[in-house]
């Protein structure tokens, strides 16, 4: 497999409907992340297997910036044209996405945490792969790990 290198995001428009959220690349071309975000306390933890997308909006949540995550199939090239960045993380390593919202590769997951305040914006999580996908709105930190699993080890 091609090695992939970390990009820089680029400012992107945000649209928060109450259907979802929508990310319109630079090129154009834009992806719905589909449903509410559930809200959780300071971070989420993301199961092995999902693509991690972070959104960072502004206050207004009319833009934002989003990273994917440990992602290794996406080209450099298509992430320039759409303007996501993306980071990848060694086993236990643990990296600054932007200020106020960290990741953390634990091996098979990922774990985003952050403080809203510092970012200081709304601070989304989308993990997803070909079954399904869960969004997660990261909100001040009562001091609780969540995990992107129900109680029962399914999306909800």
């Amino acid at each position: 497999m091609t090695e992939r290198s970390d990009i820089a995001p680029e400012t992107l428009h945000v649209g928060l409907d109450p259907e979802g959220v929508e990310v319109e690349y630079v090129d154009g071309r834009s992806v719905f992340y589909h449903g509410i975000p559930r809200k959780r306390e300071g971070s989420v933890v993301c199961p092995p297997g999902r693509d991690v997308h972070v959104l960072v909006t502004s206050p207004d949540g009319t833009e934002g910036v989003m990273m994917y995550v440990n992602d290794r199939t996406t080209a450099d090239g298509i992430l320039e044209s759409t303007g996501v960045g993306r980071i990848v993380l060694e086993r236990d390593e643990t990296a600054s996405l932007f200020p106020g919202v960290d990741a953390e590769n634990h091996g098979y997951r990922v774990e985003i945490s952050a403080d809203p305040d510092v970012a200081r914006g709304r601070v989304f999580v989308f993990a997803e792969d070909e079954t399904g996908e869960a969004a997660y709105e990261l909100v001040a930190d009562a001091g609780k790990k969540s995990d992107c699993d129900t109680e029962d080890g399914s999306d909800a």
